[in-house]
């Protein structure tokens, strides 16, 4: 008897990479179709619908999605399109199983931190908004979960997706960060959160819950921790603060509670200091 197929959507991308690349090691039960966009057009309802039907998974990870927030914001229509009705689509189709939809910290605005699963959400960017429309979508079948996350770090096959990579690659042209000292994130690198995503899934505990990094850190505080991880870009970085920032609204302080999630979970969620001093020889 073979066994169960989870399919994985976004596989290409950062949390999908490393669900595919930790399957074996934490939930050897399962064997996983990665899938990227060359292999599945989402957003091609008759495509999606032969192959659920010929491949039958017992469960999806819903990880694609339109997820730069520049892109949403100039293109609403494609945004909605990606994030929110390829979702309930799948939704649709997986009305029996398992489906695993990863949010962001960004459903919240900010003004207070610290949120829990029962935070009144209160989107300030386009992308925000069809995370939480997707949310309710997903929570309407009492056997879904969405997890929201934060910030996630790690070695995407790109090397752009991860926010280490993107700061890596910003002080390897030679560039000078300007990070806030008042926007505050919970970092967490990308194995953890597909780690707690496999646990969910065995534990049979669907919901909605928070996995993040068990500290919170500003922009700025998150930059003076990589910069000693690479010396030899010789890094340069600026404290400014959110006050200065012209442009599209910021959420100051999107740091997630995941006590929920922390009582199931068989491992302590670490911080990003924690994680990074507990992983010193390895590549980040």
């Amino acid at each position: 008897m073979k066994p169960a197929l989870a399919w994985i959507t976004g596989a290409a991308g950062l949390i999908g990479n490393y669900l595919v690349r930790t399957a074996t090691q934490f939930s050897p039960g399962w064997r996983v179709r990665p899938l990227v966009r060359s292999d599945l057009d989402l957003a091609d309802r008759q495509k999606v619908d032969v192959l659920f039907r010929q491949e039958q998974p017992n469960a999806i990870f819903h990880c694609a999605a339109l997820s730069k927030s520049p892109d949403c914001q100039s293109n609403p229509a494609l945004a909605r399109r990606l994030n929110v009705e390829v979702t309930q689509q799948l939704c649709e189709l997986t009305r029996d199983i398992p489906f695993i939809f990863f949010s962001s910290d960004l459903v919240f605005d900010g003004r207070t931190g610290n949120y829990d699963e029962t935070s009144p959400v209160n989107p300030l960017s386009v992308y925000a908004q069809t995370k939480v429309a997707a949310e309710r979508i997903v929570l309407s079948n009492p056997r879904h979960i969405v997890i929201r996350t934060s910030l996630n770090g790690g070695i995407s096959p790109s090397r752009d997706r991860g926010f280490n990579e993107q700061i890596r690659n910003a002080w390897q042209a030679g560039e000078t960060l300007r990070l806030f000292t008042d926007e505050f994130r919970c970092p967490i690198h990308a194995e953890v959160t597909a780690h707690a995503a496999w646990e969910l899934l065995a534990k049979n505990q669907p919901g909605l819950y928070h996995i993040a990094g068990s500290e919170r850190l500003s922009r700025w505080q998150i930059g003076q921790l990589l910069a000693p991880r690479w010396p030899q870009l010789n890094p340069k970085i600026v404290a400014t603060s959110l006050k200065e920032y012209q442009g599209a609204p910021r959420a100051p302080d999107t740091s997630l509670n995941c006590a929920k999630a922390q009582k199931l979970l068989s491992f302590q969620i670490p911080g990003l200091s924690d994680w990074l001093a507990a992983h010193s020889n390895e590549p980040f």
